[in-house]
């Protein structure tokens, strides 16, 4: 089989074609935003408040600085080595340990495949309950859910992304109009200003209250993942270098403002109780507003909002797949593309089937926070990455973060996935079967790979 070097020192088949590049500035920067906004704010605010209380803002304005610090290392790293494995690839290149390697691109794959699963069972859940009361059960719901959006992506990049445009419009209407109730809230004198202030934790121990503030940003955090995942369309993005520093800074930038100003208003107009007992939380205060906002049109624009950040992570979590077939991490196979449409396809079916998995086994709750458990170990080493790969210059300019942002970076992510989050232990438990069957298919790979003389 003959070989093309793709610039990087990959090698990939020949006759296998490219990724189109299809995506520019202004589509990219909406396509972050989308990809961050979503299930998060819609499904778990409440569980978020559940953790601190009535001070539901603190941890989101905690979260938007941590993923500012990780976020610049990404634009650093994007900008020198554009292509579609992401945090794998610069793992690889840093470290040059394909076994550190390939449990990083798992778990990068496992939390978008996380993050889809809880999204696809948000769907099922309260919202789509406020528009019907004849539902098929909601794990059958879930399930024809994720196909319906991997039919969706195979069709192709372009297709997807603008879906993805559309889907991002309509879930930040959304929010707009829990601004908008808020801005009437705090213009009319409704509402509870000091609940603003009032932290929930524990026995009200200041140990409490530090590991409630901070279990409560790691499961807070999963609003904000998202933003990595752009970086695997790289291949597919015109000019990376120049497009990315914009679009991922603008999209952190954005969503983490919105987040504040939206859990300001949730605490504001209702009891952290309330909020804590609905899968449904900002549907709970379009009800406690005074502005009289049809709840069930609300209900079906959060309905978008999950289904945004199911189509974004199925098509990344294929997208590494791709990658990873192209370094070698993963069989070549799973780097198959559809001729006509130019798509992944074997990595589209691959991950499609393992959320169909995970939506059988989890809840909305564990698998969001097991989204940020993986992701915020993945985050300490990307941060540690920029670091080490400042050794090794390239030939064209790219952004370069402060040095104390990856070190920052990499010290709060470390914080947060460990025991002082205070999350529940079944999410260690899920993240550590996850990483174990992560290095059992390496080790079946390394098989294959000796046996085919390639290693």
């Amino acid at each position: 089989m003959t070989t093309s070097d793709t610039g990087t020192g990959t090698r990939q088949p020949a006759e296998e074609p490219a990724l189109k590049r299809a995506i520019g500035p202004r589509l990219l920067i909406l396509f972050v935003i989308g990809d961050i906004l979503g299930t998060g704010i819609y499904a778990t605010t409440g569980k978020v408040a559940g953790k601190v209380g009535g001070a539901l803002w603190l941890p989101f304005a905690i979260g938007f600085v941590v993923a500012i610090l990780t976020a610049a290392s990404y634009v650093e790293l994007v900008g020198k080595y554009p292509k579609a494995a992401g945090a794998a690839l610069y793992t690889q290149k840093a470290f040059k340990t394909p076994f550190l390697t390939f449990i990083i691109a798992f778990m990068v794959m496992c939390s978008g495949l996380s993050s889809a699963s809880a999204a696809a069972l948000a769907f099922s859940g309260d919202y789509l309950g406020e528009l019907t009361d004849d539902a098929l059960p909601p794990t059958l719901i879930a399930i024809l859910f994720i196909l319906a959006l991997a039919a969706l992506n195979l069709r192709g990049v372009a297709e997807s992304v603008k879906a993805n445009v559309v889907l991002t419009l309509v879930e930040l209407s959304g929010l707009a109009v829990i601004l908008a109730i808020g801005a009437y809230a705090a213009l009319s004198g409704d509402g509870e200003p000091s609940r603003l202030t009032d932290f929930e934790a524990g026995d009200g121990t200041a140990y409490a209250l530090m590991t409630g503030v901070l279990g409560a940003t790691a499961l807070g955090f999963f609003a904000f993942v998202g933003f990595e995942d752009s970086v695997n369309m790289a291949e597919e993005t015109k000019d990376p270098a120049r497009t990315f520093p914009r679009a991922i800074f603008i999209g952190v930038a954005v969503t983490g403002t919105i987040y504040v100003l939206v859990a300001l208003v949730s605490s504001l107009l209702v009891d952290y109780k309330v909020l804590e007992g609905s899968s449904g939380p900002l549907l709970e205060v379009v009800k406690a507003g005074g502005i009289d906002f049809p709840h069930k049109l609300f209900a079906l624009i959060a309905l978008f909002a999950v289904t945004n950040s199911a189509l974004i992570n199925i098509m990344m979590a294929s997208r590494l797949c791709y990658g990873m077939a192209n370094e070698r991490i993963l069989p070549r196979a799973m780097g198959r593309v559809l001729p006509r449409r130019r798509t992944p396809v074997v990595g589209i079916v691959f991950v499609s089937l393992l959320a169909v998995g995970l939506v059988t086994t989890g809840e909305i709750e564990g698998l969001g926070d097991t989204t940020a458990f993986l992701l915020l170990c993945v985050f300490a080493v990307v941060n540690v990455a920029v670091l080490v790969l400042r050794r090794d210059p390239v030939d064209h300019r790219h952004f370069r973060a402060p040095t104390a942002l990856p070190v920052l970076g990499a010290v709060t992510a470390l914080v947060l996935a460990s025991p002082l989050a205070d999350r529940p232990a079944e999410v260690y438990v899920r993240a550590g079967i996850l990483v174990a069957v992560g290095i059992g298919l390496w080790g079946v790979n390394k098989v294959v790979l000796k046996a085919r003389g390639e290693e």
